[in-house]
């Protein structure tokens, strides 16, 4: 029986909307439309499941069922009195709400939150005499509130945990790059898998493993234990493991080695039981070195993508750290595309070359500069120009 398609949405990180959207159009969404932070699309219930395994620049994929719009903070309780309840969960079964907004009338999510609650439970209680449970760890059914001024959006959460948390991670060190920004980051970079592929400081290891699953196109959530469509009334087991089969079927080879570097023999430890989780251990190798005195290893070209300390947790003479990061880049990696993520927008002015890009992230809550250093062989010079579109801005 064919499927019908319905509204979702894709939530991801500022910045990541058109490379989000561009991964929705090549899995086969239809209706797809950028938003703030966030991308619209239709599909059906295959493909939620499709979206969910599979978008690497996703937060969470919502399914909305309610919109409507409030006057005061009374019209929420009624509004959510009219929605049938009973429809997504029953009175044995827990939920939780997770609330976002923008508005005058409602200045805390946590009173939305509440007040919602109450009235889910007050509709369970006049029908059945009985009450569901909030359980906010692991609810049965996760809803999603959003409240732009007076417009409100009531979504199912199909993901359940951010889908940042892929599941191999289970080893970080300070600042620990988010999966979900990591593997942003490498689209942004243009990273395919078809180069070798350096991270010079690799902390954790999650650029590796990011860049390893992109280049042998492994589904992003491969390795989560759950989501929380798998507790939905109409959850379709079969289907969702011949999506897992079907996703799989378009693994591919990747005939390079990806490299990280690390100083700490923690750091190298700890990369590489996360690479061992990820079952990716035969396309990555991880070894205890000092960027600043390496050289590149391999002829033609190399990816580099990097997260360099920023001097938010660690205790580093930060304009002589970021000027060896350009003196070891122009004496030691020709034929080189590098890429780096800081936050440091000080220190940056201290490399020494002049980047061809510069895209304005958010590394959690800090503003931070994906920058690109395209380093060419012999005595080429870096070519002084602006990808067209992206802030030159520091």
């Amino acid at each position: 029986m064919k499927q019908e398609n319905y509204p979702m949405v894709a939530k991801t990180l500022h910045g990541f909307e058109e490379i989000c959207a561009q991964e929705l159009r090549q899995l086969g969404a239809s209706k797809v439309e950028i938003g703030v932070r966030s991308v619209r699309f239709e599909g059906d219930l295959g493909f939620m499941y499709k979206a969910n395994l599979n978008l690497r620049t996703a937060i969470k994929i919502v399914k909305p069922i309610a919109q409507f719009t409030l006057k005061n903070q009374d019209d929420l309780s009624r509004k959510m009195d009219e929605i049938d309840w009973s429809k997504y969960f029953d009175v044995d079964q827990s939920f939780a709400i997770d609330t976002t907004l923008n508005s005058e009338i409602f200045t805390h999510s946590l009173f939305v939150s509440q007040k919602a609650k109450d009235a889910i439970v007050d509709q369970f209680r006049k029908k059945t005499g009985r009450r569901p449970d909030v359980d906010l760890q692991f609810p049965d059914l996760r809803l999603n509130m959003h409240i732009q001024q007076n417009q409100c959006t009531v979504s199912l959460d199909s993901s359940g945990k951010s889908l940042h948390q892929r599941g191999y991670r289970t080893a970080t060190n300070i600042a620990p790059i988010n999966e979900v920004l990591a593997a942003g980051i490498l689209l942004l970079s243009g990273w395919k898998g078809q180069t070798p592929f350096l991270d010079p400081m690799c902390g954790s290891g999650t650029f590796l493993v990011e860049a390893a699953m992109i280049a042998c196109n492994i589904p992003a959530n491969i390795n989560r234990k759950e989501f929380a469509f798998e507790k939905w009334a109409d959850f379709d087991e079969v289907l969702w493991e011949k999506i897992i089969e079907v996703s799989l079927k378009r693994t591919r080879e990747y005939p390079f080695k990806l490299v990280g570097y690390d100083k700490a023999p923690s750091a190298v430890r700890k990369a590489m039981d996360n690479i061992a989780n990820a079952h990716l251990s035969e396309f990555v190798e991880v070894r205890q070195a000092n960027f600043f005195t390496s050289e590149k290893e391999v002829t033609g070209p190399l990816h580099l993508v990097f997260n360099p300390p920023y001097g938010e947790r660690l205790d580093i003479e930060m304009e002589s750290f970021y000027k060896s990061i350009g003196d070891t880049l122009k004496k030691g990696y020709p034929q080189t595309d590098a890429w780096m993520i800081t936050s440091n927008l000080e220190a940056l002015k201290h490399v020494g070359l002049r980047p061809t890009a510069k895209i304005k992230l958010f590394n959690s809550h800090l503003e931070s500069r994906l920058v690109h250093y395209p380093m060419y062989s012999g005595s080429k010079r870096t070519k002084f120009q602006i990808h067209e579109g992206q802030s030159t801005d520091l």
